[in-house]
């Protein structure tokens, strides 16, 4: 098969980029002459993320509809109709035989097209509730990658391989005395690290915030988001928190998993997958503005497991302290659900999925 050209569709969030990311680094792997071309929205993270992985991206001018009347949905028509051209722009030019759709707005015109055009389409769903975009396009799919089984029942049942949610291989390749040193701690104490999703978690910093004399026996690595880092650097007084390590984003996250004892987050899919990857023991706590509710599900799949505990958000600014102090302290415990975690972890899924598109391709060309 000859230079394969896969088109792959994802934004908005890490959940959907760093998926996609994932499948394109195991084409590469699996066949050096794949050309990928990745679409997204320059006012989104993958805008950055997609060509920090060595990956070539285009535009299309798109964004969700809110269910309030704003300006920005009086605009909606003039972006879906402007997004739909611009998208048989990029079908066309680019020609692929495979469109890969990892969900997010930018997905839905690309995928729409290229499932219009002919181009066999495959879906990665990372959540145990699609999102609308993977719903709408289901129709047009040859395969549908899921994480979690309860997605099978928003999807048609015949398309569905159960995959796991790719992630980046490098995770769980690093010693814990590397980990600890890279952020300046020692094993004098456990390390708890906090993570709320690319974007931050506001109930979740609330609760770090407002209970740092309780976590004062911990070393903690906190990562709050771009939006909350400024006020929280003026609102939380390092120097008397020095075993603190707050951080917009972690950049070297196999270091900060391999020092960590447990993890507090957000219920994201491709979080939950990291922690199936790397053993790591959680509190999850699911956000509640989510479509479907759906990381209540992801979490609710991991608790069954014996991999997580399940805090509500309502609860987290008082229940946090007492629940992070009654595991992180209980070895039997964490060894638990560490093995549990590692039950549900499918490390092969960029390969599985990745062969599977370049197959396709492959037809496409016969």
């Amino acid at each position: 098969m000859d230079n394969p050209r896969i088109l792959i569709a994802a934004g908005g969030t890490g959940g959907h980029v760093y998926p996609a990311i994932a499948i394109a680094d195991a084409i590469k792997h699996q066949n050096a002459d794949s050309e990928i071309l990745f679409v997204g929205t320059k006012d989104h993270m993958e805008w950055k993320a997609v060509p920090k992985a060595g990956y070539k991206i285009k535009s299309v001018w798109i964004s969700g509809f809110h269910r309030r009347l704003t300006l920005k949905n009086m605009l909606f028509p003039l972006k879906l109709v402007t997004s739909i051209v611009q998208s048989f722009g990029i079908v066309s030019s680019f020609k692929p035989q495979v469109m890969v759709s990892c969900g997010g707005y930018a997905a839905g015109p690309v995928g729409w097209v290229a499932g219009k055009r002919g181009v066999k389409i495959v879906i990665q769903e990372q959540n145990s509730f699609p999102g609308v975009t993977n719903r709408m396009l289901a129709k047009f799919a040859s395969k549908i990658f899921t994480a979690f089984k309860e997605a099978a029942k928003y999807l048609p049942s015949d398309k569905i391989v159960e995959s796991g949610n790719p992630t980046r291989n490098t995770l769980d390749k690093v010693e814990k005395e590397v980990g600890l040193r890279s952020f300046d701690f020692d094993d004098s104490k456990p390390v708890l690290m906090v993570l709320g999703g690319s974007g931050g978690a506001k109930t979740i910093n609330e609760a770090i915030k407002g209970n740092l004399d309780k976590l004062s026996d911990l070393q903690v690595i906190w990562q709050c988001g771009s939006r909350y880092i400024d006020a929280l650097m003026k609102e939380v007084d390092l120097e008397s928190n020095k075993n603190i390590r707050l951080t917009a984003f972690i950049d070297n996250m196999p270091e900060a998993y391999a020092a960590s004892d447990l993890i507090v987050s957000r219920a994201g899919a491709s979080s939950c997958s990291e922690f199936m990857m790397t053993g790591k023991p959680s509190v999850l706590i699911p956000s509640p503005n989510v479509a479907g509710d759906h990381q209540t599900q992801n979490a609710q799949s991991m608790v069954d497991a014996g991999a997580s505990e399940l805090l509500k958000d309502a609860d987290a600014v008082n229940a946090l302290p007492e629940l992070v102090h009654s595991l992180i302290r209980d070895q039997e415990k964490l060894k638990e659900m560490n093995k549990a975690a590692l039950r549900l972890a499918k490390p092969d899924a960029a390969k599985m999925i990745a062969k599977e598109i370049l197959e396709l391709a492959k037809s496409k060309n016969s």
